[in-house]
């Protein structure tokens, strides 16, 4: 859909970012701007509030603990966005306490946009597939019924469908890349690699992930908000799948270290929290999302990213 679409269909929209100066955030917030939306963004600190002011966002100052805010500032808008997500907390080992966190302060937007027919688009991930799908390519149609780790959530932003909510659920893959990312997977790989003095794999590392840009994924987000039909999931995939032993060799040439296997009784070590995911096979189809929303990526794919060295 073009700007000019969107103007003769009346569809500029006040959205409200949960995340909104994160890493995806700081790529969607120009997006929705450039497209002539506002955008109310959740900053949890200063530095956060200053840089979406600068962009041209409104900030409003809260966090993911801050329920009665974020009701308020969902229902003051046209639609929301739900980006943000308890890294911190993640890494720290408390997958749980992220998941609960997340799955409250859907629920919470959820509640302020019931029966209104707006737009909210919640993020999860390609990842939470690796126990329902196996030896084949996984698609939009797969999910979890029995719900788990961040399943709960998704399962619950789809239902929202038959509450009068456009909502919508895009799985981001295990790898988001940019210049932008300074948190993700990438830099994580990369970061433990510095510290044991080789890049990792595990076994023989033939096990699969998915990627994409960070600006191909913001875009998706806008079409998403714009245009997605209510209870969909989609997928923000580039490279379906790339062997993690590839990812590793090009991680190794970047930091000019070795690269070696170790077992899995060995990842925790070397791979921390990455441990779970690391031996992953969940190669990822993005075929029903670029059909529906007329998305297809522009920008280079991981391995050409990891040879541009910014990383590094």
């Amino acid at each position: 859909m073009s700007v000019s679409d969107i103007i003769l269909e009346g569809l500029f929209m006040r959205v409200f970012i949960t995340g909104a100066s994160g890493h995806v955030g700081s790529a969607l917030v120009p997006e929705l701007l450039h497209n002539g939306h506002r955008i109310l963004g959740l900053a949890r600190s200063d530095e956060s509030a200053k840089r979406l002011t600068e962009w041209g966002a409104e900030a409003v100052r809260g966090d993911l603990h801050d329920l009665d805010r974020l009701r308020a500032a969902a229902a003051a808008a046209d639609g929301v966005v739900h980006l943000a997500f308890r890294h911190d907390a993640m890494q720290a080992g408390d997958l749980a306490g992220a998941a609960e966190s997340d799955l409250a302060a859907l629920q919470t937007i959820g509640d302020a946009l019931a029966g209104t027919d707006k737009p909210l688009v919640s993020t999860s991930g390609t990842g939470m597939l690796a126990g329902v799908v196996q030896s084949r390519v996984a698609t939009e149609d797969d999910y979890d019924p029995n719900g788990g780790y961040r399943i709960d959530a998704e399962n619950y932003v789809v239902d929202l469908a038959a509450k009068g909510v456009r909502s919508s659920v895009l799985r981001l893959p295990p790898i988001t890349h940019s210049r932008l990312d300074h948190h993700g997977f990438a830099p994580s790989l990369i970061a433990f690699a510095r510290q044991n003095g080789f890049a990792a794999y595990i076994g023989d590392g033939k096990n699969r992930w998915s990627s994409v840009h960070t600006l191909d994924a913001a875009r998706l987000y806008r079409l998403a908000l714009e245009s997605a039909p209510a209870g969909t999931r989609l997928h923000a995939i580039q490279d379906e799948g790339i062997e993690f032993r590839t990812i590793a060799e090009s991680i190794g040439r970047g930091l000019d270290l070795p690269t070696r296997s170790v077992t899995a009784d060995e990842a925790p070590q070397y791979l921390g929290f990455l441990a779970r995911f690391a031996a992953m096979d969940i190669p990822t189809s993005a075929a029903r999302t670029s059909e529906l929303l007329n998305w297809q990526p522009t920008h280079p794919d991981l391995l050409a990213d990891l040879a541009e060295g910014f990383y590094f």
